[in-house]
């Protein structure tokens, strides 16, 4: 599980290798606005359009797309995929 609080920041709990345990991507996890999940993953939109996702590996590696994941709108998810909505409709 994982919620946004007022600040901005996420605080996650349940399986750790699912995702409950984000405490490597605390860092990264600032002005967050929008939260989406998997079955084993999460992904975040943080307030510049960028995306932070963690948990399982195969279910939110985005680090060879990392360069596309810019200006994102929206996040939708599947049980085991997100697709990423950005501002220019694409």
């Amino acid at each position: 599980f994982a919620a946004i609080l007022a600040d901005g920041s996420v605080v996650t709990w349940g399986e750790p290798q699912c995702g409950g345990n984000s405490s490597r991507m605390q860092s990264q996890l600032r002005n967050v606005q929008k939260i989406q999940s998997t079955e084993s993953a999460f992904a975040a939109i943080i307030v510049n359009g960028s995306v932070v996702a963690w948990g399982q590996p195969e279910s939110c590696d985005c680090f060879t797309i990392q360069d596309q994941l810019r200006n994102v709108r929206q996040i939708q998810a599947t049980d085991h995929a997100f697709a990423a909505i950005l501002a220019n409709g694409s």
